[in-house]
């Protein structure tokens, strides 16, 4: 742990000639600026992921700072559209743009590509499922996992799979049928991923067996490692793949272990990195082998699901048997295309909406941006993704409490589903006296989440400092609470709607911009308009639209989410819900 003042840190970070991850900045809240602040170095994570996020800025030395040195006088024009908008040049480039009527300022400064990956994650059937309240068609079998995306079950009925407290339950009751269990992550290449399972019988007659499913296409195309348990109790592990329904043994079979009673939990471990696959499998209750039970090579599926499989061989006598999962763990994992973001725009807010005069203020505030690698509106949204270090306040109202930090949503219900209600304010685990005298206390539940409005209020309302709401709000003075109304009473102005059939084409959409979604959640979903909220980031590698969010699907902030993809274009979920678009 080391301590600093923001000032000092930041000074040092403007005059480094390194690559600088975003990790390295020490932050603190706008209204305290030069608070002291101490900053936990970010480790990777062992095994092939690396940093689940990153902001990476070219190298900056004395002849940036130079380069971007303003001139005088600069020159202020407004520019046509809705709405209006002023740009600010020096020299005949622009150096800001202002919109009228918002407090944010968008201006140039040093490319970043914003990058993330995929979250490593537990799920330990912390749950009860199916939800037998619930019309037949809706009920889940398998549920959410925490943080790793929803269970796809599938062969040959429904009601084989359920969830009890502490365990996920595969019922084998007809022969021959492979019962699979996947989490609907198409694009995982390399993974270190384990489960822990084991069977309440011991079979008779023929085999049952458990494997960890990767780089799973669908039931007719993936890798597995197995684990057979046989009618003498004997336990044996084979990998293999299996193409068009035809299936290789990567290795020989191996024998582990005899005479095991029902009941025994197995733990399966399969890293793989590129076309390396390596394997082990043990009893839970000893300790992990050290030694690779296998290293074997193959290439033929680059990437895929990763998942349960479950089988009783043509035979087996004594069915129905019962496979019992209390764990499924990914220790890390890269997407095959992971998203990055990658452009020169860097976003500030004004103390107060600018009016469009052109003032001293104004130019002041231009002109002490300029060149500035201060953290801004995304360096601050980015502080919250999987993998971001912990930041702690050394003054201030949350003085000694975490304000950046990677970010879950919110805490589960007893059927898995993630409440809603996380604030600003209690991710910090203080209570919060808002301008109109309102006060909400803390939630000891919600410490370290953030929901979707509470993400954006915590990025533009305490580090930022745009006024806050305690609720609904229409003053339109402060950020109200909750997304639907800050789609109507957030201060600043609107730059799109959808006219009731389609999306907005927000043609002068901007990083920093709020976009707001009817995704029908399935809270209130009669009478709710706006249910989501996010922050536009900028076009990804591909040209996409991308934005940030606080999801609960990959329960918490991301720009890449499992649950439909954070993305403004094509046929995606939030592509075809955007509804509105604000500036504040």
């Amino acid at each position: 742990m080391v301590n600093a003042s923001r000032r000092s840190l930041l000074t040092a970070l403007a005059a480094s000639a390194a690559s600088v991850p975003l990790t390295g900045l020490a932050t603190a809240p706008a209204r305290a600026a030069d608070s002291a602040v101490s900053v936990q170095p970010f480790a990777a994570s062992a095994g092939p992921a690396s940093a689940r996020f990153s902001v990476t800025m070219p190298p900056l030395d004395a002849s940036y700072f130079t380069s971007v040195t303003l001139g005088t006088p600069l020159t202020a024009a407004v520019l046509p559209g809705t709405p209006a908008r002023t740009e600010v040049t020096s020299g005949g480039r622009r150096v800001a743009l202002l919109t009228h009527g918002a407090r944010t300022v968008v201006l140039p400064g040093p490319q970043r590509t914003f990058s993330e990956n995929k979250r490593p994650f537990v799920d330990d059937f912390r749950r009860t499922l199916p939800d037998l309240s619930l019309p037949t068609a809706e009920r889940r079998y398998w549920g959410t996992s925490p943080g790793g995306g929803s269970w796809s079950t599938l062969g040959p009925a429904d009601t084989d799979y359920s969830v009890v407290p502490g365990t996920g339950v595969i019922t084998l009751t007809t022969e021959n049928a492979s019962r699979h269990a996947s989490l609907r992550d198409d694009e995982i290449t390399d993974a270190d991923v384990r489960s822990v399972a084991g069977f309440d019988k011991v079979p008779t007659g023929q085999a049952c067996s458990y494997a960890l499913s990767f780089g799973y296409q669908d039931t007719h195309n993936n890798y597995r490692a197995r684990l057979s348990f046989l009618t003498t109790g004997a336990v044996e592990l084979r990998v293999e793949k299996e193409v068009a329904d035809t299936v290789t043994q990567l290795t020989s079979s191996l024998t582990l272990a005899t005479g095991v009673p029902a009941g025994t939990e197995w733990t399966i471990r399969v890293r793989r990195e590129g076309s390396r696959i390596q394997v082990k499998a043990w009893r839970s209750a000893s300790a992990e082998p050290s030694a690779w039970a296998v290293d074997v090579s193959d290439s033929t599926f680059t990437k895929g699901r990763v998942g349960l499989r479950a089988l009783a061989n043509t035979g087996c006598t004594n069915l129905p048997v019962k496979l019992a999962v209390s764990r499924f763990q990914v220790d890390a994992a890269n997407w095959n295309v992971p998203p990055s973001v990658t452009h020169g725009d860097w976003v500030r807010v004004l103390s107060r909406p600018f009016d469009g005069t052109w003032t001293d203020e104004v130019e002041r505030n231009i002109r002490g941006w300029a060149g500035s690698t201060a953290p801004d509106v995304l360096a601050y949204a980015a502080m919250f993704l999987g993998g971001a270090p912990a930041v702690t306040a050394g003054a201030g109202p949350a003085q000694g409490k975490q304000v950046l930090g990677e970010a879950g949503y919110g805490y589960l219900d007893p059927q898995g589903y993630r409440y809603e209600g996380a604030d600003f304010h209690e991710y910090m685990n203080i209570g919060w006296t808002f301008d109109d005298g309102a006060y909400t206390g803390p939630s000891s539940k919600q410490v370290g989440n953030l929901d979707c409005s509470g993400y954006t209020r915590m990025v533009y309302g305490y580090h930022v400092g745009v006024p806050l709401a305690a609720g609904e709000d229409t003053s339109r003075l402060r950020i109200p609470r909750k997304s639907r109304h800050m789609a109507d009473y957030s201060p600043g102005v609107r730059v799109d709607r959808t006219d009731g059939t389609n999306p907005p084409a927000a043609a002068l959409l901007q990083p920093g911009d709020l976009v707001l979604f009817n995704a029908d959640s399935g809270d209130d979903s009669s009478t709710v308009t706006v249910d989501h909220v996010g922050i536009y980031l900028g076009e990804d590698a591909a040209g996409k639209r991308r934005f940030l969010s606080s999801r609960k699907t990959v329960n918490g902030p991301t720009m890449a989410d499992l649950g439909g993809a954070s993305l403004l274009d094509g046929t995606g979920t939030y592509a075809r819900t955007l509804h509105t678009v604000h500036r504040l």
